[in-house]
């Protein structure tokens, strides 16, 4: 079973890179590759960044760390050139940089992989990384040259991709690698990665930082963005941390904890969740089953073929596996929003055949993937969004009319138990930062105690402190009764949360196992297809 994701199990790990990479003290660590002096962006009345001054040396790592709506985007684009700072300067490598010019940025060495990635679907790879660094007039008689350096560039570090596969066809490891190069190759000297494990398997996790390892041993400098804090304390040299647009902590990684860095990063000590142990030998009812499912449709290139699970009452099963895989399939078509194929789900025994309002109705709630464009209407109010799956419901319904007193009055309540941060339930959704979106979208789901709970991707692009609250409330709905599904490419998430773990691959489903069987190591084996035995016997064949 091959699986759309890439990982090359015959290169040296990441801790063989380490121990054969240059010395850093061969590494003139004095020079400066980088300063942000006194920078400051004000949008209005919101202050984004305020009199943040960072060096970044040669050949370091400086981990960029803060809650969402930090300022650290605002930051990062300021050094890019897309915004311009009200206050302030840049060097790059004691030279100033002038402000809002992009390309500047990128002829001095400032390259930049953002979490979404933009390459161009249908054009090879080669393509991807010649376009925009040669004229159009020129592409065609640099190409041999573009393929050498390509190449050597793959070589050099460990980013391996053909240069004539069409992007279309990558796995998305193989696009973020892309990226890379389209950096490497404009002569990027420092490199900027926004939240770039998101979407990788643990071996594809281990392979980035091989490489990343490489580039700071040649000189490289790197600012590393992320939420992951075991990923930062094991790649990066510098931390800093921003909180409410202010730079409030610096450090060197050997002096950190991920606790130091938690408090630092919301201002308060942050409660560690963890589910209670799974009591097997109490008998549980089964509340969701899924027997035989497929299913294809035109928004996904991945069919879901004979998909076959249970969630008892009471459990968390979690679906691990690499984005694109099915599983924004699977979310969909148990939640209602397409039909199956052949196969049959079933609530608490009883086969349904369901739309989306037949779904709620039947007690499935829905966390979905994308909260802004499907979970949220964003020019709605937030009182009206709220409300999104209770107007039919008889409390806030009579005669086809809302009772917008009590559509409001219920929404006020919901704000004040999921503690959801905003100036007034009127103003549109858009407005809420990612995790106080979040918040409102799981209170108006949770609400009404559902028996089954279909919550994908459900704190992806959060701080640590909106992950807690969703955990929590997740651990809660749980030992209410209800069935969860988490669907999570997380997999700190997943061993933190489920009970039990499959996988998705090439829109097939391993078997559930109890999530004390797997390991890091054989989940992540099982996510790039090697096998569906197992978790311990995954690990032995790898090892022969």
């Amino acid at each position: 079973m091959t699986c759309l994701c890439a990982v090359n199990y015959g290169r040296t790990s990441s801790s063989d890179l380490q121990s054969k990479s240059s010395n850093p003290s061969e590494i003139n660590l004095a020079v400066t590759a980088l300063s942000l002096q006194h920078i400051s962006k004000r949008f209005g009345s919101l202050i984004a960044n305020d009199d943040i001054s960072l060096t970044l040396g040669r050949g370091e790592v400086l981990a960029l760390l803060g809650e969402n709506g930090a300022g650290k985007s605002t930051l990062m684009n300021i050094l890019f050139g897309h915004y311009v700072a009200d206050s302030g300067s840049i060097s790059v490598f004691g030279e100033t940089l002038v402000p809002g010019k992009p390309q500047l940025a990128l002829a001095r060495g400032i390259g930049m992989v953002h979490q979404h990635f933009t390459l161009a679907d249908n054009l090879s790879v080669l393509d991807n990384v010649m376009l925009g660094a040669q004229s159009l007039l020129s592409l065609r008689s640099q190409r041999t040259a573009a393929r050498e350096q390509l190449n050597d560039l793959s070589q050099r570090f460990g980013l391996t991709v053909s240069p004539d596969a069409v992007v279309r066809n990558l796995s998305v490891g193989e696009k973020q690698r892309v990226e890379i190069l389209k950096a490497l190759y404009r002569g990027a000297k420092i490199l900027i990665l926004d939240e770039p494990t998101s979407v990788l398997t643990p071996q594809e996790v281990e392979q980035l930082f091989g490489t990343l390892r490489h580039m700071v041993a040649e000189g490289l400098s790197v600012i590393f963005i992320s939420h992951k804090l075991d990923e930062v304390l094991a790649i990066s040299t510098q931390i800093a941390v921003l909180r409410q647009g202010r730079l409030v902590h610096e450090c060197a990684a050997r002096e950190a904890t991920k606790e130091s860095l938690a408090l630092a990063m919301v201002g308060r000590d942050v409660k560690r969740v963890q589910r209670a142990e799974t009591d097997h030998t109490a008998p549980k009812s089964v509340a969701l089953s899924v027997r035989s499912l497929a299913l294809a449709h035109e928004s996904s290139r991945v069919a879901l073929s004979n998909v076959t699970f249970d969630v008892a009452a009471g459990e968390i099963v979690a679906i691990a596996g690499v984005s694109g895989n099915g599983q924004r399939l699977l979310a969909d078509g148990l939640s209602g929003l397409h039909r199956v194929a052949t196969g049959q789900i079933l609530l608490n025994g009883r086969a349904q055949t369901m739309g989306a309002r037949a779904a709620i109705d039947a007690g499935v709630a829905r966390i979905p993937e994308d909260r802004q464009h499907v979970g949220a209407v964003g020019d709605l109010s937030v009182w009206e969004n709220a409300m999104l799956p209770r107007t039919h419901e008889a409390r806030f319904s009579k005669l086809s009319w809302l009772n917008r007193g009590g559509a409001r009055r219920y929404t006020d309540a919901l704000v004040k138990q999921f503690d959801v941060r905003l100036s007034s339930i009127e103003q549109p959704i858009r407005m809420l930062s990612g995790g106080n979106m979040q918040k409102l979208i799981l209170g108006r789901e949770l609400d009404g105690a559902p028996s089954v709970v279909i919550a994908a991707q459900p704190t992806w692009g959060l701080d640590v402190g909106a992950v807690s609250f969703v955990h929590e409330q997740l651990l809660n709905a749980r030992a209410r009764g209800a069935a969860i599904v988490l669907i999570s490419e997380d997999l700190d998430e997943v061993f933190a949360l489920a009970d039990r773990i499959a996988v998705m691959c090439n829109g097939r489903l391993t078997t559930a196992r109890d999530a004390t069987e797997w390991s890091l190591q054989s989940l992540g084996l099982a996510m790039a297809g090697h096998s569906d035995s197992q978790p311990s016997k995954l690990e032995a064949q790898h090892a022969t």
